[in-house]
């Protein structure tokens, strides 16, 4: 199985700049791009980086990189074209789903099926497997409900995994919540977040507030 991390490289993760500057936006991208190859490379697989530009993989993290500065689903769609159509499963995993683990990977990758899905909260699609030559993705919008009628289009009934831990990507401040409370603590992307914020409970909600 052909397994895509795409990655934005340049200005990541513009909605969490309320609490976040460029710079520590940077570094908690890449933690969790390092994190996510972790876990697909403990799943058993060999990642590559579908990135927007060159970059060099985060250190400690292994994984081939492709460069293609087109948009996602038109970046995401060659490489379906490339390997579906030649007989082998594509897998594509967001580079952002910090409380990814290599079991939750696992269960995605065995599951059977010519398009199994791992929704995103919101309607995104956090990540697919996908088996069947003639799918193609659409980002845009509500792509889980996109990608569903894709399939039906193409004859295709498709299979969805219900995974917290895959269904749970990190773009806004309150996702930073659900990664200190529920990321691994050898994380990288925790322990970065863990030296510059903290949990904070008020009005019944948990947040999370700079560290002084």
């Amino acid at each position: 199985m052909h397994v895509v991390v795409p990655y934005r490289v340049s200005d990541p993760k513009t909605r969490l700049a309320p609490v976040c500057s460029p710079a520590e936006r940077e570094t908690l991208s890449r933690a969790m791009l390092a994190d996510v190859l972790d876990a697909v490379a403990g799943a058993g697989h060999d990642p590559t980086v579908l990135a927007t530009e060159p970059f060099d993989i985060p250190d400690g993290a292994s994984a081939s990189v492709e460069v293609d500065d087109r948009p996602l689903s038109v970046a995401v769609n060659a490489v379906l074209c490339d390997r579906v159509e030649r007989d082998s499963p594509v897998a594509v995993v967001m580079g952002d789903l910090a409380l990814a683990t290599p079991a939750a990977l696992s269960d995605l990758f065995t599951t059977d099926g010519a398009v199994v899905f791992a929704p995103g909260r919101g309607g995104g699609t956090n990540a697919f497997v996908a088996r069947h030559p003639e799918f193609r993705t659409d980002y845009h919008g509500a792509s889980y409900r996109d990608h569903r009628r894709i399939c039906a289009d193409v004859g295709v009934t498709p299979r969805t995994v219900d995974s917290y831990r895959l269904g749970t990507d990190v773009d806004a401040p309150a996702d930073l919540v659900e990664v200190l409370l529920h990321a691994s603590e050898n994380g990288r992307t925790r322990r970065f977040l863990a030296e510059r914020f903290s949990l904070a409970t008020g009005d019944g909600r948990v947040t999370v507030e700079r560290r002084e």
